[in-house]
């Protein structure tokens, strides 16, 4: 259902004939309302030349021109090209090879074209969430997704949610850099998936080819989401299965794992998973850290730190700073550089922290710092147990 009444309306995505729609792209890439583009990603059985395109328009001493930069894997190429017949041969070229997804943003819309296994073009469209500049001092906060697009039609696009949407986005840009060519990634404990959605979005907007799986213990959630993608027009990239975090199928392994407030061990699980995947990349923002609270409930605290956690409240409170310290330490011991960030400002979640891993091929540190910590305090992270040879 298309819902009126914002400044962007959307369209849902229909299947046309490629040709069709990229006689469309061509309109666009060539008119004066253009801003950017980008073209990346493969047709099955087919690979282009360059693996990502980016055309934009630029002012330069000689007059208007279109850049193109195109990338073949090893270096960036940026040519120039005047408006008319130099231009329309340029973009021929480009629009003849077998890119996967066009992304055309102009002044009025955001069109976005992914070429199916079946040959077709599902087209989205979304207009633009402005259709004149704001003036300097009235500037709208830039997001990385547009408001316009069709996921908020679908999820609500309420002030929260796009605040939400927006730091997790910029946080996944902030680690995974420079995007790959191509990219898998599996949100584990993945809910509503508004932001397994978000991801996919955004990563397709930038013009990389991605592959999503969500997994949901919950079967409802699975069909829920699984009719989302149908509507949205990506359930042949975007997919969920029903089953544990620990257990679920996922076949080839990721190569970024989510897990986005999975509660309590449910994290550990995820992080677990991911690590025995040897996933290039993690983001997991925790939530509910109840078993190294039940833990510190257990046995008196080590001198001289009673009154750390004599009140419940503080004692949960550490417990939740010991948890994700233990959880960073861990990771580091399998290989990975880890860094704790503020997710969105605790104003608008208490659970705020985000951590942030990527793979490393450098030697792990010592464990003696880990091992004293958790021998002061009589702990054991769930981690540890999940990551031990027997787990």
């Amino acid at each position: 259902m298309i819902k009126m009444g914002r400044t962007a309306d959307t369209l849902a995505g229909m299947a046309r004939p490629l040709d069709d729609a990229l006689a469309e792209v061509r309109a666009l890439l060539l008119d004066p309302s253009l801003t950017r583009a980008v073209a990346a990603g493969r047709r099955r059985g087919q690979a282009p030349s360059v693996v990502r395109a980016e055309l934009r328009p630029v002012t330069l001493k000689g007059g208007s021109r279109l850049q193109i930069v195109t990338n073949d894997g090893a270096r960036p190429y940026t040519r120039n090209v005047a408006p008319g017949p130099e231009a329309g041969a340029a973009v021929d070229a480009l629009l003849a090879e077998p890119f996967g997804n066009w992304h055309v943003e102009t002044t009025a819309a955001t069109v976005q074209v992914r070429v199916t296994k079946k040959g077709e073009a599902l087209v989205h469209r979304a207009a633009a969430a402005r259709t004149t500049a704001p003036a300097a001092h009235d500037r709208e906060k830039e997001y990385l997704l547009d408001p316009g697009d069709p996921l908020f039609d679908e999820i609500g696009g309420n002030a929260a949610k796009r605040r939400q949407v927006d730091a997790f986005l910029r946080a996944l840009a902030a680690s995974v850099t420079p995007l790959p060519p191509k990219l898998r990634v599996v949100d584990l404990g993945c809910g509503n998936a508004y932001l397994t959605f978000a991801a996919y979005r955004y990563l397709a907007g930038q013009g990389v080819d991605v592959e999503v799986v969500g997994v949901d213990v919950r079967e409802d959630q699975r069909r829920r989401n699984t009719e989302l993608a149908e509507r949205l027009g990506c359930a042949d990239r975007v997919r969920f299965v029903a089953g544990t975090i620990a257990e679920a199928p996922v076949d080839p392994p990721p190569d970024l794992v989510l897990a986005l407030h999975a509660c309590d061990t449910a994290t550990d699980e995820a992080l677990a998973r991911a690590v025995r995947w040897g996933a290039q990349w993690v983001l997991a923002a925790p939530c509910c850290h109840h078993d190294i609270a039940a833990q510190l409930r257990g046995r008196p605290a080590p001198d001289p730190y009673p009154l750390l956690v004599r009140q419940g409240i503080l004692r949960e409170r550490f417990a939740d700073v010991l948890t994700d310290a233990l959880r960073a330490a861990l990771l580091r011991l399998h290989g990975y550089r880890v860094e704790v960030v503020e997710f969105i400002d605790s104003r608008h979640t208490p659970r705020n922290l985000l951590l942030r891993a990527r793979r490393t091929d450098s030697p792990p540190p010592s464990p003696a710092e880990y091992d004293q910590l958790v021998d002061q305090w009589g702990v054991t992270p769930a981690l540890a147990k999940l990551l031990t040879p027997s787990a």
